[in-house]
């Protein structure tokens, strides 16, 4: 179901941050970048608020906000920080809410609404929403079986 494909991403980003506890500070290279536990939570939770700002922008029937984020070229000095289990903990508040206002937001939108194409060309609802939950990118970047 669609509202659910969120939070399945968030949860399967979580099973996995869960694994990075006691990480050793080096990060992974990988996709042409720097890849560390804090990075890999700060570039999920800014996708999941990008697109959720630009839906409900879309259902209001306002101009989406350009994204003015750096992305993920940019590698702060905080994402070489300890991941440590108060950082999963928060990974955890901040990552759940976002799903939940996902799933508030589109248990309103009916399927049709959901599967119109804008005139601009831009991707329907759907799609944008299918495009999130590919979220977990982030945090395959440092499973170690993809790393070797």
């Amino acid at each position: 179901m669609i509202t659910e494909l969120i939070q399945e991403s968030v949860d399967d980003v979580l099973a996995r941050a869960a694994t990075w506890l006691g990480w050793d500070g080096t990060p992974v290279y990988r996709d042409g970048n720097a890849w560390t536990p804090h990075k890999a939570i700060r570039r999920v939770a800014d996708h999941l608020l990008d697109h959720l700002a630009e839906i409900d922008c879309r259902v209001a029937g306002l101009p989406t906000i350009p994204d003015e984020w750096h992305g993920r070229t940019v590698t702060t000095h905080a994402d070489f920080a300890r991941f440590t289990e108060t950082d999963l903990d928060e990974a955890r508040s901040r990552l759940t809410r976002l799903a939940a206002c996902y799933r508030a937001r589109l248990q309103h939108i009916d399927p049709q609404t959901l599967d119109e194409k804008p005139q601009d060309g831009a991707w329907s609802l759907r799609e944008v929403i299918e495009h999130v939950a590919n979220v977990t990118y982030y945090a395959r970047m440092l499973d170690q079986a993809e790393a070797s």
